[in-house]
């Protein structure tokens, strides 16, 4: 394995973190309606646990209600029912055609609440990325150990990676920045 090879590496474990980061992110709910909220909400649908967008459309009618549309009427009460079984609590209603899901405005103190579980997830993320930098300098050292790179290109090879951590760690405030922005929007 090369110098390369290692910080290629780290970088594309480090971008896994951002994903998963963004992900997390998206489950908590804002004020407003987005379609990627009920992207992990299943239905039962034949007998398998389905994700909502696989067996309908999900579309905005404004920016406090989304609309499921399945491509089967006969799923209209499963969809419903997942959807309020969901930890998102959600109250949705069907009108015969499609599921309407109203997002109930939130809280002062709701707020507060996914602030602190907003924060904590950024936090996961960064020390998930700075473990992924402890491990990157370990290998690296255990090569100079073992005489596989000169010690000024492992020297530089750690620099590299901390300059990396350092972007990721910055992208992590950033989205972290814009979430609680969402979250204090009215």
């Amino acid at each position: 394995m090369s110098v390369a090879d290692i910080r290629k590496g780290a970088e594309h474990k480090m971008q896994k973190s951002i994903e998963a980061l963004k992900l997390d992110l998206g489950k908590v709910r804002t004020g407003r309606a987005h379609t990627g909220l009920l992207d992990h909400i299943m239905v039962d649908y034949y007998g398998n646990p389905t994700p909502i967008p696989q067996i309908g459309s999900v579309s905005l009618l404004d920016a406090r209600t989304l609309a499921v549309t399945p491509w089967e009427k006969k799923l209209l009460q499963s969809v419903e029912k997942a959807i309020r079984d969901s930890d998102l609590g959600l109250n949705p209603a069907s009108d015969g055609e499609r599921v309407r899901v109203p997002m109930p405005p939130l809280t002062e103190e709701r707020r507060r609440d996914l602030i602190k579980v907003v924060r904590h997830e950024a936090e996961n993320a960064r020390v998930a990325v700075r473990n992924i930098r402890r491990d990157a300098n370990n290998h690296l050292k255990d090569m100079l150990k073992k005489k596989e790179v000169p010690e000024d290109q492992e020297r530089r090879a750690q620099e590299d990676i901390q300059k990396l951590t350092d972007r990721y760690i910055g992208e992590i405030d950033k989205i972290l920045q814009q979430k609680e922005a969402d979250l204090l929007a009215v």
